[in-house]
């Protein structure tokens, strides 16, 4: 297993419709055995400039996993394992609001967590620990993927809020509805409980939306449908990878991290030294490290 700390890694999570990402050269690929079992697929590493990226498909080569069976804690950690420091994560979503329209990306900044079916916690059986989530998304990285965004050209709402469903059935008309009361911009499957692995962890995270329809409240557009979804992801895609490249060539203008995610468990834990298990701190010695030795 190699040191998470001896290297920066950007990782990048590819969302429906991202499944690889081309132009990496020295191309390797690992799939690392983790304490919540196996990742959604190989994790490919190569080079993008100067830059190593690591590049996983959520949902498996194929699309393989509806969003509720993706195991986040495996894909995270051993992301983790492998040395990232941060992901970026693509997501397809359905704008709920008018001014977000197919084709647009979003970088949100709040989510909302819907799920119930999913475990949300890297946490738990001996250990317990609260991290802090009030911002949920890398400032830093946040800032580094929007000014990606607008190299690439595209047209990106830099804030808002995601709304993150369990799926995988889309929204019926009246839930779209009280969901729009929520003043939510976006709604997805994917991104929780994604997001508060990332930040137990401690890696710096950030949500790259692809919009793909209304969901199901707009008078003018028909309910979302999968063919709608393909439809603009086959047209996003490439630009989500554009904006990819240019976060991962830019990413040494973000060193070193001095953002409060490098350092989320510093005070999270609650259980005293003495009472934690020893198959707890086996299973959580990476996220751990030097703490309680």
């Amino acid at each position: 297993m190699r040191n998470p700390r001896a290297v920066s890694l950007l990782a990048v999570i590819g969302g429906s419709g991202l499944y690889d990402l081309p132009g990496l050269t020295g191309v390797r690929r690992e799939k690392p055995a983790t304490p919540f079992g196996e990742p959604s697929d190989e994790i490919v590493i190569g080079r993008l400039g100067e830059e190593e990226i690591a590049f996983l498909p959520r949902h498996g080569r194929g699309h393989r996993y509806a969003p509720g069976e993706v195991n986040s804690r495996a894909n995270l950690h051993a992301l983790k394992q492998l040395g990232a420091t941060r992901v970026i994560s693509v997501s397809a979503v359905g704008s709920m609001k008018e001014e977000i329209a197919p084709g647009h990306l979003v970088l949100p900044t709040q989510y909302i967590d819907r799920t119930y079916a999913r475990p949300k916690s890297f946490f738990g059986e001996g250990i317990v620990a609260h991290v802090a989530f009030a911002d949920p998304v890398c400032p830093r990285l946040h800032e580094h993927l929007k000014a990606a965004c607008f190299a690439a050209g595209a047209t990106t709402h830099a804030r808002g809020t995601y709304l993150c469903i369990e799926g995988p059935q889309f929204s019926t008309r009246a839930e779209s509805e009280l969901y729009r009361s929520w003043k939510v911009d976006v709604i997805g499957m994917t991104a929780l409980p994604e997001a508060k692995l990332a930040r137990e962890a401690e890696l710096c995270y950030a949500t790259l939306a692809l919009a793909t329809d209304y969901d199901s409240w707009h008078a003018g557009h028909e309910a979302v449908t999968v063919e709608q979804v393909v439809a603009v992801l086959t047209a996003n895609v490439s630009l989500a990878r554009e904006v990819v490249r240019n976060a991962a060539l830019g990413l040494s203008r973000i060193e070193p991290r001095t953002c409060p995610c490098a350092h989320a468990l510093d005070r999270a834990v609650m259980t005293a030294p003495s009472q934690i298990p020893p198959a707890a701190r086996a299973r959580l010695a990476l996220l751990l490290g030097d703490r309680f030795r």
